[in-house]
């Protein structure tokens, strides 16, 4: 069985701001879900009406059925977007939510009015580190179960080094907590996920503006993807948050914050009328 792209997957809205304030949705990563925005609410809610998905197999989205790939992931987040009545957005993600907004993006440019891209990943084209590492947790979880799963996640995976090193700075243990409450169905699941075309002759025709940020200590193989984008996207700019490491915008709130709300205020100004 796989779930329909009619069904969205799960999603909380945020809506302290004023009715006319623009949308900023937020996608998490792998194994993560909505609250890995906490400080990111805490510091956007009273200037944007926020959506936060939860992907297929995460969150509020653990019992929808795979495959789980980033198809999968773009089509249960834009039934999001669409059952929460959002029609133009700001958009944030990191790492898997930042490849799905870059493929929903080049496929309905006009929903989105800017792209936060955190450690992004190039749809269709996933960093070594990534195959080589979802397959390890894939083949644990499935053979000696979650537990040894995550705990193989959370030691070996190097976009946790930053956290892992310096645990009291970045909230570490409590990052952990929330990759504990992961339910595993992406690395249970054995069915192959749909195949995604390239995206690169689409980027170069995505007139919005693009941040895309990465930690001074981020691996190599995100270093790259966001080198890679800024040469194909025609609006982008790159920001690398000192000190940071797989996640800035958990280890390094306050500077990431800072450099997205100077990005989303001009281009929320950008969009207003003259």
């Amino acid at each position: 069985m796989t779930h329909s792209k009619d069904t969205p997957a799960g999603f909380e809205t945020v809506t302290e701001a004023a009715p006319s304030a623009p949308w900023l949705t937020m996608v998490h990563g792998m194994a993560q879900d909505r609250r890995v925005f906490s400080a990111q609410v805490a510091a956007f809610r009273d200037r944007f009406r926020l959506l936060l998905v939860d992907l297929p197999g995460h969150g509020l989205s653990s019992s929808l059925p795979g495959p789980y790939g980033l198809e999968e992931y773009a089509a249960g987040a834009r039934a999001a977007l669409e059952a929460a009545g959002v029609e133009r957005t700001h958009f944030w993600g990191t790492h898997t939510g930042a490849g799905v907004g870059l493929l929903l993006a080049c496929r309905e440019p006009s929903l989105f009015a800017s792209l936060v891209l955190e450690g992004p990943v190039l749809p269709g084209r996933l960093p070594p580190a990534v195959v080589e590492m979802m397959a390890r947790v894939g083949e644990l979880a499935r053979g000696e179960g979650l537990e040894a799963a995550l705990e193989h996640w959370w030691e070996h995976a190097g976009w946790f080094a930053v956290m892992r090193e310096h645990p009291q700075a970045t909230r570490a243990a409590e990052h952990r907590r929330l990759a504990d409450l992961f339910q595993g169905g992406p690395w249970l699941d054995t069915r192959v996920p749909a195949q995604i075309a390239p995206i690169e002759p689409l980027l170069a025709q995505l007139r919005l503006p693009v941040l895309i940020l990465n930690g001074e200590h981020d691996l190599d193989d995100f270093q790259e993807v966001a080198e890679a984008l800024m040469g194909m996207l025609p609006d982008a700019r790159r920001s690398i948050i000192a000190g940071g490491g797989g996640f800035p915008l958990w280890e390094k709130p306050e500077a990431v914050n800072a450099e997205v709300g100077t990005f989303l205020e001009e281009a929320v100004r950008s969009e207003s009328p003259s």
